[in-house]
């Protein structure tokens, strides 16, 4: 049977790979060992054949790339431990990064992330995200393709300009609504978030690829500068959980997960979340299960998370805490009435007293029933324990089979071109000498009325078309799950 070899307490633990999709823990204050966890758990799938994506807040994890050095301590761990065949070694690794500096720029476009997951990235109030899912609908009706920052700005601009004919049909527009929303874009850009909105965009299947000896690929996100921006930080992996929601197919239970996502500093993805938010995340973090996905939150508060979800939460990494103030005392107790009981533990009383490198572990056995806590100590990883030095992660980068894919951005056509060529050519008409008022105007189409009468309304028609067969096949369905379940998350579904 497939496991990951965890640690020992009075008997080896293990985490069994066919419940690696129930979802996990990894918990603890810092400085406790965490960050080790999870290069051993990542570690694990990999030699298993699973593909891994998780962030890399710190820099830490980027030590997976390169072999570790057995030093005494090290040895006498694994003795202890008593692993059979341990040998220093790196796993095969991709490095991405939203900023193009540390790894492959990784973006999306405007349109796939959605109104509601952009507007709370923008930190909208509700009336402010109103008229943006109003200009996303615009958008849609009148196939404009939305594919970065230029792109809705262009919206942005002509919605204002024709406010009054756009608020008879789909709602009130406020100059003063688009122009926040234009401050907040600026700011946005200013902080480098452009960065993230564009072509081409990030394909899953390349988050989901095997090397040639068949481990999987451990895709790291390059975040200690993403991290300074916590709402584009947790916007952004949410957007990639309802990707990986979207695009795979119902599984039910594999031998192996498909794939496993590490959610880093979970705490940001709560942070004052609307209760819509958690509902929908509660709902995906349920579902996601049977399309072979198993998300791991890592957070330095079990309190951290919310308690619906949380209970789906089914393996257990906890590491000490320190009960010095009462926050932190609640999260003891939260910690300790969560794990399945021991008799011989006091779970309470021992999670203040963990070493670092020691953690209580529980996780699902035959028939998915939880084992009872056991105070462990964690294998050490065979990576490097710590950072990379720029020469090393730019080898890694080089040796890359996705550098010519995504390395070079892309800008085709698309509503900033559309729109700036039809308001050239609006201006031509209204300096046209002899221009009669009482001209015949051409029949209405859509929700611009004539605005893409020409080649610019057909080819953007097309392109959206396009884009949309290609990637996302047969998914008008699957796109409403995605602004439905967390593309909408603020504000309910949308029509594609």
């Amino acid at each position: 049977m497939s496991r990951i070899l965890i640690g020992k307490g009075e008997q080896q633990v293990h985490l069994l790979a066919k419940y690696g999709n129930r979802h996990g823990l990894v918990a603890g204050a810092t400085g406790t060992g965490k960050s080790v966890s999870l290069l051993v758990l990542a570690e694990g799938f990999s030699r298993l054949g699973v593909p891994v994506f998780m962030t890399d807040v710190k820099g830490d994890i980027s030590g997976l790339s390169q072999p570790g050095i057995a030093g005494e301590k090290i040895k006498q761990r694994v003795a202890d431990i008593g692993i059979e065949g341990y040998a220093m070694e790196p796993s095969p690794v991709l490095f991405w990064d939203v900023y193009g500096k540390s790894g492959h720029p990784v973006r999306t476009t405007v349109s796939e992330i959605g109104p509601s997951l952009l507007g709370r990235i923008l930190e909208l109030n509700d009336t402010q995200s109103g008229t943006l899912e109003i200009a996303f609908k615009l958008a849609d009706d009148d196939g404009l393709l939305l594919l970065d920052l230029d792109d809705l700005r262009a919206l942005l601009g002509f919605v204002s300009e024709k406010r009054k004919e756009i608020s008879k049909e789909y709602g009130l527009v406020s100059t003063q609504s688009v122009a926040a929303i234009q401050r907040s874009l600026l700011s946005l850009e200013r902080e480098g978030g452009e960065a993230l909105f564009g072509e081409p965009a990030l394909e899953i299947t390349d988050l989901m690829r095997t090397d040639l000896s068949g481990r999987g690929i451990i895709s790291v996100l390059a975040a200690d500068q993403l991290i300074l921006k916590p709402r584009l930080y947790s916007g952004f992996l949410l957007w990639l959980l309802s990707e990986l929601f979207e695009n795979l197919p119902e599984v039910g239970d594999l031998d192996l997960p498909k794939l496993v996502f590490f959610f880093d500093e979970a705490h940001l993805l709560f942070d004052d979340a609307p209760p819509a938010l958690r509902q929908r995340v509660e709902q995906v973090v349920r579902i996601i299960r049977s399309k072979g996905v198993g998300v791991y939150f890592c957070s330095q508060n079990p309190d951290d998370i919310p308690n619906e979800i949380l209970g789906q939460l089914g393996n257990r990494i906890q590491h000490a805490l320190r009960a010095y103030t009462p926050r932190d005392q609640k999260a003891v107790r939260t910690a300790a009435e969560t794990f399945v009981p021991n008799p011989r533990i006091d779970v309470a009383e021992v999670i203040s007293q963990l070493g670092v490198g020691e953690a209580l572990v529980s996780t699902l056995q035959e028939k998915g029933v939880p084992m009872p806590v056991e105070r462990t100590l964690v294998c050490p990883p065979r990576c490097r324990i710590g950072a990379i030095t720029p020469e090393e992660r730019a080898a890694v980068r080089m040796r890359s089979p996705l550098g010519a894919k995504y390395d070079t951005r892309v800008n085709r056509e698309s509503a900033y071109e559309i729109l700036g060529r039809k308001a050239v050519s609006s201006e031509k008409d209204e300096a046209r000498p002899g221009r009669r008022e009482t001209e015949p105007q051409p029949e209405k189409r859509g929700a611009l009325g004539d605005l893409f009468l020409g080649t610019g309304r057909r080819q953007g028609m097309l392109e959206a078309m396009a884009k949309q067969a290609a990637r996302t096949i047969g998914s008008q369905v699957g796109r409403q799950i995605l602004r439905g379940v967390l593309g909408g998350i603020l504000g309910g579904s949308r029509k594609r």
